[in-house]
């Protein structure tokens, strides 16, 4: 229970109307101070001190990373119950809403379509920049321990790139599909699985943010250095637990947080890594529990990346 003057300082950060436009914005998951400004048509400063007040009330939470912040819902207290109240009795068709809505759309179309861009430019050089600063010869051989010598149903590797997971886990499932929306990484990975002889699996172009749900529950989802790809991984993980059936398993492998910015300017990245604690409230939003991680540091002496291994398990609907 709140005190008297603290609820009244959460109704008074939640009562403006560019504040609830921001709520409602965050409750369609995280988005940067950046974009935010930009779907508002309003000036950062602005912008930032209406989120500094959502922040202090317990109704957002900011998270930074590097010269970038995050703002999401907050997950719990008495500012998160509030905002869930007053988020489902936002009219999805007043038009500042739809608005809002419309402008986020532009946002995220805009980009899908420069990380496209970025794709088939490095389509062909894809594997040997992953390598970088990267152990992932260790990695991709703890993916396939985490599946313990078992033979799957179907396995979905979204965002497959170059299909160098369905490559390494080929022994592990009797159908993969590979999804990506890069045409240029498609034709390579074609070509990677018919020079190994991998029959039993393929790929198809396709927006893994809006999945064909028509493939079939999955066995095993693996997301392999995608999600630093989107302002909300959050998001994509409610997406991709839509394919898991019940008990069946998430695979991601990504970076441990990091401040090399050059990844976010030169490369597409949207997050600068992932931690632990994000890991955790995402995955409990999408019904998914962390069943064991794994970081793998850099095997070089420059201050290179840690790549994480998170191994999620889907909860039955009733859980």
């Amino acid at each position: 229970m709140a005190g008297l003057g603290e609820l009244v300082g959460v109704l008074k950060a939640a009562g403006e109307g560019t504040r609830l436009r921001l709520l409602a914005l965050l409750a369609d998951g995280d988005h940067s101070v950046k974009d935010l400004t930009a779907i508002l048509d309003q000036s950062q400063p602005r912008v930032s001190r209406h989120l500094k007040l959502l922040a202090d009330a317990g109704l957002v939470q900011r998270h930074a990373e590097g010269a970038w912040a995050y703002y999401r819902l907050s997950p719990a207290g008495e500012g998160a119950e509030l905002a869930r109240w007053l988020m489902a009795r936002v009219d999805p068709e007043a038009p500042e809403r739809r608005q809002d809505k419309a402008r986020q759309a532009d946002i995220r179309a805009g980009q899908r379509a420069q990380a496209a861009a970025y794709f088939a430019q490095v389509a062909e050089s894809w594997d040997l920049l992953k390598t970088l600063h990267v152990p992932e010869a260790a990695v991709e051989a703890a993916v396939l321990d985490a599946l313990d010598g078992r033979v799957v149903d179907l396995l979905v590797d979204l965002g497959t790139g170059t299909g160098r997971m369905l490559d390494v886990l080929a022994p592990a499932y009797r159908r993969g599909i590979g999804i990506d929306s890069s045409r240029e990484m498609l034709t390579v990975a074609r070509s990677r699985l018919s020079s190994a002889g991998i029959a039993h699996a393929q790929v198809r172009l396709g927006d893994i943010t809006a999945l064909d749900l028509s493939m079939g529950e999955a066995d095993v989802v693996v997301l392999h250095q995608v999600l630093h790809y989107f302002d909300d991984p959050g998001r994509m993980l409610t997406e991709a637990r839509q394919l898991l059936k019940p008990g069946g398993e998430m695979l991601i492998v990504d970076f441990a947080p990091h401040d090399l910015e050059f990844l976010r300017s030169e490369h597409e990245h949207r997050r600068l890594g992932l931690s632990a604690a994000q890991m955790r409230g995402w995955a409990d939003a999408a019904g998914l529990d962390v069943a064991s991680s794994r970081d793998f540091p850099s095997d070089h002496t420059d201050g290179g990346l840690t790549v994480c291994l998170w191994r999620l398990v889907a909860r039955s609907k009733t859980d």
